[in-house]
């Protein structure tokens, strides 16, 4: 065990594979408190955010905020645990603590690097947030962890990229109807499309474009023109005028009302051609199967920022007006619309099958 006032290459690519750090602080008395933050290293401190996490209290009534404003120290624990105990690791980080305001210099680079690192930063608007920053002065080190290579690395998944966590993720994502009045920072809705565009697609083509709306014009001119077709087609079934009345306000306060939108349209144009229909066919088929692919990925990078979605299939029924509404040209095919935002109150889940009874033959 080693102490020193830098970090090694070793230690550098341990707390480089870590997700999650205790913060230690102290008040004048000498109280002590610890909580888990979230963090990154610049090269020479570690800094960590304060989020938009729930909390009872302003920023500045922190006990870890006025700790630090109180005796500017502050340690940091990174650990490793694994049930197989020769794999443990952890590294401590005693040192100056500091309060980074907005106005700093170096304020903007630093939270790049958080949001690099966590990408549910960046759904959160913290360029007016201070940051929380521990230059060590003092490091201390030990267990195999630290030692991992690239070839074995000591938690493996986290280094591959083949986590564990997917399935809270999938479970926990969830259709939601209304948004807070709050807009969504266009990185998190770039991630959104970078996520889709790595989903599988016939021949690698990625047969699927996107538009992204998040002004209110084109919004209230989408509401209105998809509004116009559905009222027909609710009188055409019958449906009594109140009705017809209600749903038309619901929706139209859906698409009106979403921080952001985004139409999934379906691209041909890059598909391979055939003589036959049959075949033909089956091509357009697998990229309406690689669009549903994409769609999730999407959906499940939402969540994972902290966004909330929904999945709209009315483009699908008055495709033409959408594309009108829009601009758009003949070639994009609207299938989908994907609101965008914060949830404002829980959803009704609607309960799902066991899934002994998706399995139709297991053998």
């Amino acid at each position: 065990m080693a102490a020193r006032a830098r970090l090694t290459d070793a230690e550098e690519a341990f707390i480089a594979r870590q997700r999650v750090a205790r913060l230690a602080t102290a008040d004048a008395h000498g109280h002590p408190h610890v909580v888990p933050v979230c963090f990154a290293w610049d090269g020479r401190r570690f800094v960590t955010p304060l989020d938009e996490k729930p909390k009872r209290v302003g920023d500045h009534a922190l006990r870890r905020v006025r700790n630090i404003e109180e005796r500017h120290e502050a340690t940091l624990v990174i650990d490793y645990y694994d049930d197989d105990w020769s794999r443990l690791g952890y590294l401590l980080a005693q040192g100056r603590a500091d309060i980074l305001p907005p106005s700093a210099a170096d304020h903007g680079r630093l939270l790049a690097l958080l949001r690099d690192r966590y990408p549910q930063y960046q759904a959160m608007a913290l360029e007016a947030r201070p940051l929380l920053t521990v230059t060590p002065t003092r490091i201390t080190s030990w267990g195999p962890a630290l030692n991992a290579t690239d070839e074995e690395p000591a938690n493996t998944w986290q280094s591959s990229g083949r986590g564990n966590n997917f399935l809270p993720l999938a479970r926990g994502r969830r259709s939601v109807r209304s948004f807070q009045d709050r807009p969504v920072p266009r990185a998190a809705l770039e991630t959104m499309i970078e996520s889709a565009h790595w989903a599988p697609s016939p021949h690698g083509r990625q047969p699927w474009r996107f538009v992204v709306l998040t002004r209110a014009e084109p919004k209230e001119a989408l509401a209105a023109a998809m509004g116009a077709d559905w009222q027909q087609v609710l009188e055409m079934d019958g449906q009594e005028r109140a009705t017809i009345q209600r749903r038309l306000e619901k929706s139209h306060e859906r698409i009106r009302t979403a921080p952001a939108l985004i139409l999934v349209c379906l691209y041909l144009a890059d598909l391979d051609a055939y003589p036959d229909p049959e075949r033909q066919h089956a091509e357009e088929i697998m990229a309406i199967q690689s669009l549903g692919a994409a769609v999730q990925n999407m959906l499940l990078a939402a969540y994972a920022q902290g966004l909330d979605t929904g999945w709209m299939c009315a483009p699908l029924f008055t495709p033409e007006t959408v594309r009108v509404a829009l601009g758009l040209d003949a070639t994009l095919k609207p299938h989908a619309l994907i609101p965008v935002g914060y949830e404002d109150r829980p959803p009704k889940r609607r309960p799902h099958r066991p899934i002994d009874d998706l399995i139709v033959r297991f053998e």
